[in-house]
């Protein structure tokens, strides 16, 4: 059994590997959408980077990528940055971009007036400065640019060019086959021809010990001096000799940077000894290093044949990445002994500190480790399995009832602890120089990952889904005597309880909060708090370490409170490194101090170390490195950025972008901005590097931006003016048509007035001339209506005048009748003679035609027009109708018409239905009626 736990202890120490690195940036293609190799690097002023790659020109200013195609469309392969140009070399092309008014790039070609001068399929894969000339270089031939008289001189070696190299003041380049020359007046001379340079392939050429350092692709490193070359050897030569160099970069602290073709990169030190290799295996993207260049932060970037990486190589962090999965987790660290343990879920590991071997599997320690803890001179291991004493190599299992979360110290005896486990508590005692499992404290069952000691034999624990207890012990701590449930602070997610400079701590997402020795209750301290309001709240875990640091991580920060100088209220510190880069397990942060200065913090695939005396952030200088406006919901366009704008109203949608060109991986950088004119305070900070305002209204604005990466301030604050136009209808000249126009309005206004006003007066003395000329009318009215009212009693005078008369007709005739009517009865004889001759005369007296015109005369008078108008109406009726009509207008009786008429009442009776038949009167209608109504 002890065989096979060996052999699988040298299998984990053959998977791992130690080194630690410093911090790596990678960038994918996903990432700058462009081509997968990039051929060469450069920076300008800004600190933008630019990369020949096999889309085009690739720019990066430190938060967005942009892509220049190039002229041709074929692939970069060559990039310089001098002055305010970028030079590029491509297939069959080469020239400059200069940066436009709105912040992009155009291209301005210099081979096009020499197109006749390049060779066909050439293209240009170096370019060198030297003073005022620009220097192509293909494979061909070595086109030397004058930028003061804008001509070129074009070398053109028999043998073809390899590459050109700027060495100091001297342009040095090697042909193939036939060794290194130098440019001096514009032509070639030998520097050397020797077989060691004419057979080998020279990849970089560094300035060295008064004379060269020469990097060739299998042969290592050789020196020229005195035109003598001997090998520079390094510890790196059987590497480097078995593989293929491609690039290679000298850096500013004297280091050398190789990159290989399948073996990652090599940096040496300035004494040839190697500093790191870094493979793909040991956090490189890709194990081939087309090009190499240090920044002016010295940063080591990587041109890969699938990828950009950066290299923090002055960084105060280092970090082991375990891409294998080796490790896990980490959870826990310690340094005990000169060895480095690192407790991870799947074990305990180990490697002598600052060494370069391969962590090491402790063996019987397979499985979830949760703590490691020094306690006078002995390292406890918690473990899923129990605790663990580590004696080196070794692990000796001490406790196996339930799993162990962590140890403290007891508060009266140095030879005991008491350990929180799955299930409660229990205490471990040093009996005979030997540690021992004591006993359990009975009486408390909950989970004791986090528990902190008062006096009094109190014990204050926190358990995530259940709260905060304040449980007492008896004195032996052998059972809990009391308990206690605390209801505020309520439980929460991630939270931890922790005691620090004789204060205990306990932290949610609710805020911080302190222990009242006193009341025993936790009073929330605001101030402390708002930290967790100003940065997300990710985690409540604390941890104390040994120079009085108190340490918890939030989204944007490592952050940790130390004692104040000058009073007792902590001071409170932070590091600018987010969850994001940190990688830490939510809930289980962990960092341990394991020297004065240097803290290692665990992550989900190895872990990174601080040095916290050196994590100084640079302050960088802050770009405003594009303007675009809209209309609303309109597409975007770009303006100029290096004057002040001027924008339509409609165009009133403005989005700025900005940048810090900081290439630091662990660096957090934060943005602020205001927009005088409108707001006139600085925003939240966030680390969002661009922001809109919509729909701006009319003025003149100042926007202004700054950065902090950790808590250094930019050294600027780049600010941008522009004016929102008024619109149309608010412009100078539209105010005075609209005062124009308010004077007509005024005048017509006022004449329509006096108009209306006149029209009123006018309209008064007419209806006054109205109500007199009324008035008049009425008097008339009042005078026709006396006269109408004579007439009428005229006109009635006349009518009772008419029937008195007619009345006197009627009875004249009557009697005459009846005298007639008896003188007929009494006739006989003789005296028949003398009767008929009176009854003739009585007859000529009741004539019907003297009475008819008589009363005719007399009706007229009376009710004029009558008969002519019945006569119109109804033209057929005869005279007797006419005559009838007259009688029946008098409302005359038949009995009494037919003495009129002197014939019968039946008669009259049969001229009433006659006269109604002519005048075709409806049956409803009576006779009379009709006719009174004419």
């Amino acid at each position: 059994m002890k065989k096979i736990i060996l052999l699988l202890a040298a299998l984990y120490t053959l998977a791992g590997f130690s080194q630690d690195l410093p911090p790596i940036l990678k960038y994918s293609t996903n990432q700058y959408s462009a081509g997968n190799q990039n051929w060469m690097m450069s920076q300008d002023k800004d600190h933008f980077m630019y990369f020949a790659n096999n889309g085009g020109l690739l720019e990066y200013n430190g938060t967005a990528w942009t892509l220049y195609p190039s002229p041709n469309e074929t692939i970069i392969r060559s990039v310089k940055v001098i002055g305010e140009r970028i030079y590029t070399g491509c297939y069959m092309e080469f020239g400059y971009w200069t940066r436009n008014e709105d912040g992009s790039l155009s291209y301005t070609s210099l081979s096009e007036g020499i197109r006749d001068k390049i060779l066909d399929d050439e293209q240009f894969w170096n370019i060198a400065q030297y003073d005022h000339w620009v220097i192509f270089q293909s494979l061909n031939q070595i086109f030397i640019y004058d930028t003061q008289k804008k001509t070129y001189n074009i070398l053109k070696p028999d043998t073809g060019v390899n590459k050109i190299f700027r060495v100091g003041n001297r342009i040095l380049y090697q042909t193939f086959g036939t060794g290194l020359y130098e440019i001096e007046n514009g032509v070639s001379k030998v520097v050397n021809n020797t077989p060691q340079l004419t057979d080998n392939k020279i990849i970089s050429i560094y300035p060295y010990n008064e004379g060269l350092l020469i990097q060739t692709q299998y042969n290592g490193l050789l020196e020229l001096k005195n035109n003598t070359i001997t090998h520079w050897d390094t510890d790196a030569d059987s590497e480097l000799k078995s593989s293929s160099i491609y690039s290679g970069q000298k850096l500013s602290d004297g280091s050398f940077a190789l990159g290989t073709v399948s073996n990652g990169i090599f940096i040496l030190s300035p004494q040839g000894k190697v500093r790191y290799h870094i493979t793909q295996n040991k956090g490189l993207s890709n194990n081939t290093a087309l090009s190499l260049f240090e920044d002016t932060d010295k940063n080591l970037w990587i041109g890969l044949d699938n990828g950009i990486n950066c290299i923090n190589l002055q960084s105060a962090v280092r970090s082991f990445v375990d891409d294998t999965g080796f490790l896990g987790t980490v959870y826990a660290s310690a340094l005990y002994n000169n060895h480095l343990y690192i407790g991870t879920n799947q074990g305990l590991f180990y490697k002598t500190y600052n060494s370069e071997e391969e962590f090491r599997f402790v063996p019987g320690t397979k499985g979830q480790v949760w703590s490691l803890y020094q306690y006078e001179g002995t390292l406890f291991c918690g473990h899923d399995s129990g605790t663990f004493i580590i004696n080196g190599g070794q692990a000796n299992l001490l406790f196996n009832g339930s799993g162990t979360w962590k140890f403290e110290p007891h508060p009266t005896d140095s030879n005991k602890l008491i350990q929180g486990n799955y299930y409660g508590l229990s205490i471990l005692e040093k009996v005979n120089g030997s540690w021992k499992f004591k006993n359990k404290i009975t009486g408390f069952d909950y989970s004791s990952r986090y528990f902190a000691l008062s006096g009094n034999n109190e014990i204050y624990v926190s358990h995530e889904y259940k709260g905060v207890f304040r449980i007492k012990a008896d004195n032996n701590y052998t059972r809990i005597t009391d308990f206690e449930a605390y209801k505020t602070p309520a439980k929460g997610k991630n939270a931890s309880l922790s005691r620090f400079n004789n204060t205990i701590y306990y932290a949610s997402k609710e805020g911080l909060f302190v222990l009242n020795n006193k009341t025993k209750q936790f009073e929330k301290n605001e101030k402390l708090s708002k930290l967790f309001n100003h940065d997300e709240y990710m985690s409540g875990k604390l941890t104390a370490d040994k120079s009085d640091r108190l340490w918890f991580f939030t989204k944007n920060y490592i952050n940790y409170f130390s004692p104040g100088k000058l009073n007792a209220e902590l001071k409170h510190n932070a590091i600018a490194i987010p969850s994001s880069l940190t990688n830490s397990m939510l809930g289980f942060e962990n960092i341990t101090q394991i020297k004065d200065n240097i803290y290692l913090v665990g992550t989900t695939d190895g872990y990174y170390t601080l040095n916290i005396n050196e994590l100084n952030f640079k302050s960088n200088t802050i770009t405003i490195t594009g303007i675009t406006n809209n209309v609303l919901n309109g597409k975007p366009s770009p303006v100029t950025i290096q004057s002040d704008g001027e924008f339509k109203y409609a165009e009133n949608n403005l989005t700025f972008l900005y940048t810090v060109p900081e290439y630091n991986k662990y660096a957090n950088t934060e943005f602020q901005y205001m927009l005088e004119g409108m707001q006139n305070d600085w925003s939240e900070w966030n680390n969002k590097p661009i922001t809109t305002f919509k729909n701006l209204p009319a003025g003149t604005y100042t926007f202004k931006v700054r950065a902090k990466t950790g808590s250094s301030l930019s050294v600027n604050t780049a600010s941008y003016t522009f004016v929102i136009l008024k619109p149309w209808y608010a412009t100078n000249l539209a105010v005075v048509i609209y005062i124009i126009l308010a004077f007509i309005a005024a005048f017509l206004i006022n004449r329509a007035y006096k108009n209306y006003y006149q029209r009123q007066s006018e309209k008064l003395i007419e209806e006054n001339n109205r109500l007199l000329e009324i008035k008049e009318l009425e008097k008339e009215q009042e005078l026709m209506k006396i006269k109408n009212e004579q007439l009428q009693q005229d006109f009635e005078s006349k009518n009772r005048e008419l029937a008195a008369s007619t009345m006197n007709l009627i009875k004249k005739n009557e009697l005459l009748s009846l005298i007639k009517d008896d003188l007929k009865k009494t006739g006989t004889g003789g005296a028949d003679k003398n009767i008929k001759s009176v009854i003739t005369t009585i007859n000529k007296n009741i004539n019907e035609d003297d009475t008819w015109d008589m009363f005719k005369d007399a009706f007229n008078n009376a009710d004029k027009d009558f008969l002519k108008k019945v006569k119109s109406v109804h033209p057929s009726l005869t005279p007797n109708d006419l005559r009838l009509c007259a009688y029946l207008r008098l409302n005359l009786s038949s009995k009494e018409i037919a003495p009129l008429l002197n014939i019968s009442v039946r008669s009259v009776e049969i001229k009433r239905y006659r006269l109604r038949k002519k005048m075709e009167l409806p049956h409803e209608l009576g006779l009379v009626e009709y006719i009174l109504s004419l």
